[in-house]
């Protein structure tokens, strides 16, 4: 996957109409802090397009961003933080719901999980919930630069069996830092754009 351009094109907040695209979409959902601006500029090849921040939580919008006019990724705001109200929290989980089941063009969804700890309850009820709603998780691994090379395979399979995922499910270890995975992922796309 070449990346030419990169347009943050739309941002869509609670109270506006999911946008309707025509291209492929590829969502990104994950906890708070679990990396998922890092990972989303590591694949758009931008410093910092996807908006970092120390302060966790902050996409609390749906954000598409047009690559190459071919497909767009959708980065779906952060769950599970601490100092977010539940009345907020309640607020974007509709508007998650609502994007997956209204995208008629959603290719798949990638759920972010640190490689570092078990999923928590927020991550298994976001697996569980993408399941329901027909798609198989594509699983990123985040902070793989965190690790020792030797202990992936146990947290790879800690990760796995957390979840209750299967044999089948794909799980990429990836590192914003040293961008170890991001390849993979671009397997991935790609294959789903073939289709």
């Amino acid at each position: 996957m070449k990346i030419k351009n990169v347009e943050l094109e739309c941002v869509c907040g609670v109270t506006s109409p999911i946008k309707e695209c025509t291209l492929p979409e590829f969502a990104f959902a994950g906890k708070s802090n679990v990396g998922k601006s890092s990972l989303i500029n590591a694949l758009m090849q931008r410093k910092s397009l996807a908006r970092t921040s120390a302060q966790p939580g902050k996409t609390q919008t749906i954000n598409y961003y047009n690559i190459n006019d071919e497909l767009y990724f959708v980065d779906l705001p952060g769950y599970g933080y601490a100092r977010a109200s539940k009345e907020v929290t309640a607020k974007w989980g509709k508007m998650v719901e609502r994007y997956l089941h209204q995208s008629s063009v959603l290719k798949a969804v990638f759920l972010l999980i640190d490689i570092r700890h078990e999923p928590g309850n927020n991550d298994k009820m976001m697996y569980d919930w993408v399941v329901s709603s027909g798609y198989s998780p594509i699983i990123i691994a985040t902070k793989l630069d965190k690790i020792n090379r030797s202990q992936i395979q146990k947290q790879v399979k800690l990760i796995r069996t957390s979840l209750g995922a299967s044999k089948e499910t794909v799980i990429i270890p990836f590192s914003a830092t040293s961008k170890d995975g991001r390849d993979d992922i671009y397997d991935v796309i790609d294959g789903f754009s073939c289709n």
